[in-house]
């Protein structure tokens, strides 16, 4: 009977023994499952982000090289103002072609809009030289706008069209630097160009117009003053076919009734000659 409840007592013990550890071995595998699932969840995770990143890396590397294309695509001059003559001369010595540079002053009187259409239609640029009191009314201000957003460049000229030799340092700076601010209220740029009345400077207006960042200009030659030349057909005939038409000409014209008719047959004369007319605004300024 003992040896029968000591057998019984020994069977009992080694069947929670073998139960107990059955559990331990679920429990592990449970737990190296469990800890799989992790990883692997953690790996996808891992490979998500690093997907993640390489797009972001691809996007960012994108917007960079847009914003290097867009920087190398930024206005680079080609043309300096040879000021011992005033002519315009190629940055690359190396370049070929003859050019020739327009410039009409005394803007916007009676035919400034029209003379802008006509080398607009032409597919030429021409610097406007402004002088002060003929943009004072709202009329004439809105004619300089149209000008200006026809794409040419907006020249200062004087508020009076004063000899500026005959004025003191005061008076010098109001005549440029008062235009200097109506110009950029209309048309929302300032002057890059200067030119005195009858291209009379002085030390003083030299230095303000420098400390201003504009470039000083005068011309080669113009005959549109001169009686003989009060007619279009006159005139283009000189412009075009004047001993002192050189590579590099600085032209000068005015708003003038004559020269305004006489503009068609100018360009077209220049061409004819192999003259390039260049674009004012990659001319180099400083």
């Amino acid at each position: 009977m003992k040896k029968t409840l000591f057998l019984m007592i020994g069977q009992s013990v080694i069947l929670l023994f073998f139960l107990a550890s059955c559990s331990t071995m679920d429990s592990e595998t449970s737990d190296v499952k469990e800890t799989s699932d992790v990883s692997e969840i953690t790996e996808k995770e891992n490979k998500s982000d690093e997907k993640l990143v390489e797009d972001s890396t691809e996007d960012g590397e994108e917007q960079v090289e847009e914003i290097t294309i867009e920087e190398e695509s930024e206005e680079i001059p080609l043309y300096t103002l040879n000021n011992t003559n005033w002519t315009v001369e190629p940055i690359d010595k190396e370049a070929e072609g003859k050019l020739v540079l327009l410039t009409i002053d005394d803007a916007p009187d009676k035919f400034s809009l029209e003379m802008a259409k006509t080398l607009k239609d032409n597919k030429v640029k021409a610097i406007f030289f402004v002088n002060g009191h003929f943009i004072q009314s709202e009329e004439k201000k809105k004619l300089l706008k149209e000008i200006y957003d026809l794409g040419f460049p907006i020249g200062n000229h004087t508020m009076s069209h004063s000899n500026l030799k005959n004025l003191s340092e005061k008076d010098q700076y109001k005549e440029i630097i008062e235009l200097n601010h109506q110009i950029e209220a209309i048309t929302g740029e300032k002057p890059k160009f200067f030119r005195a009345p009858f291209g009379s400077n002085t030390d003083y207006s030299k230095k303000l117009v420098a400390e201003q960042g504009m470039l000083l200009m005068n011309w080669s030659y113009g005959y549109d003053w001169e009686e003989d030349y009060m007619n279009k057909d006159a005139l283009a005939d000189i412009m075009v076919n004047t001993p002192l038409l050189t590579n590099g000409s600085n032209l000068l014209m005015h708003d003038r009734e004559w020269t305004n008719k006489a503009l068609p047959k100018i360009i077209e004369g220049l061409k004819s000659k192999g003259y390039t007319i260049i674009d004012p605004t990659k001319i180099k300024i400083s």
